[in-house]
């Protein structure tokens, strides 16, 4: 190499310096990251994973916000790990992302189920009000803090239905000895009434049920159990929504990955996973409607409501359960006062302005 181009290496190599460390963040914006996302959910299910506002839809969000700065590859259930195997192998780094529910996650924590929803609980405004504006998110990534994991919102499928069951329910006394699909606190409370409670992925369910091997399960609501053909193993589909008002599914990603982002990557991320969550509960909402009058009209479904004397005990065995645990945990105690706490302040609001609503205007 000559002089003049030796003093030309070392002016470009200066400016290269100089302009790397007066302009890091310029550097570290045109980064490029590449995720992996597995999923609780089976191939091509609506709204766990295809459509408006389900994962692939979130992940199509991200990279057009991103301008293609954050890539994320995703696999359905039993692409790449079993339906429930997400959480761990976020946890070891194997991939950087799933898509679930947290209280899939019971086992790690109890404390987890509080953000998916909780029985008797608050409904779609009232949990995510407490996610994002108390201390639900805070307290998410605090339980989840001793797996180096994050979590956001992700979805929402608003009242989900009570469930089916192959003969009715007319009192408790028939919930003994019950084989029935039902993941979430709600499972410890019907086994508190004799329900031998069972999970099941979203894709077991109709074979379980349809051979006998359970005889009752839950899964979303009219649009989405119509889709797994529920309705040709049993006939009796009740609502209440006691065990699930708001049912909020989760991004989970290792914190390691996440905290390599920078930050107008996190905020695009975290505003995607909020228009997902709105997306994807208005679809709901949409959908749900006309299912119901298909299933009633046109495959001899008997919809009802669950006997009040039921709904009645139901409840008083989730408070039961919930004081119990409470009182075993520290961070279950922190959680669960932080819940019921904001659900007493939404509670009296709701009922001035939710409650005549629907008792005046909706009902006339």
């Amino acid at each position: 190499m000559d002089r003049r181009d030796f003093l030309k290496a070392g002016v470009a190599g200066s400016a290269a310096v100089t302009g790397s460390l007066a302009a890091p963040a310029v550097v570290r914006a045109q980064e490029t990251f590449t995720w992996r996302m597995t999923n609780a959910y089976p191939p091509n299910s609506p709204f766990y994973v295809v459509g408006p506002g389900s994962p692939t839809d979130l992940i199509s969000k991200i990279e057009t916000m991103s301008g293609g700065r954050l890539k994320i590859q995703h696999f359905a259930a039993g692409e790449l790990i079993p339906a429930f195997e997400g959480f761990d192998a976020v946890v070891s780094g194997t991939i950087e992302a799933n898509a679930a529910n947290s209280y899939f996650w019971s086992g790690k924590s109890f404390a987890a189920q509080y953000f998916t929803t909780m029985p008797f609980g608050m409904s779609f405004l009232g949990h995510m009000a407490w996610l994002y504006h108390g201390d639900g998110l805070k307290l998410w990534h605090e339980v989840y803090e001793p797996f180096n994991v994050v979590a956001f919102p992700i979805n929402n499928t608003g009242v989900q239905m009570t469930g089916w069951f192959r003969e009715p329910v007319e009192s408790v006394e028939d919930f003994k000895g019950l084989r029935m699909r039902i993941p979430g606190l709600a499972s410890q409370v019907y086994g508190a009434l004799g329900v031998d409670a069972r999970v099941l992925p979203g894709g077991e369910i109709f074979p379980a049920l349809e051979r006998g091997v359970i005889d009752a399960a839950e899964f979303v609501g009219p649009y989405q159990d119509r889709r797994l053909g529920l309705h040709n193993a049993a006939k009796y589909y009740y609502t209440t929504g006691w065990h699930e008002p708001a049912t909020t599914g989760e991004l989970l990603i290792a914190k390691s990955a996440w905290e390599a982002l920078p930050a107008d990557l996190k905020a695009i991320v975290q505003t995607a996973c909020m228009a997902a969550t709105l997306e994807s509960v208005t679809w709901s909402e949409a959908v749900n409607g006309d299912a119901l009058v298909d299933l009633v009209e046109n495959h001899g479904v008997k919809a009802s409501v669950l006997p009040k004397p039921v709904v009645d005990r139901l409840r008083e065995a989730t408070f039961d359960v919930l004081e119990t645990e409470a009182a075993k945990d520290p961070m279950v105690k922190k959680v669960h006062e932080s819940y019921m706490a904001f659900k007493a302040k939404h509670d009296r609001w709701a009922a001035v302005s939710e409650g005549p609503w629907h008792a005046m205007i909706l009902r006339g």
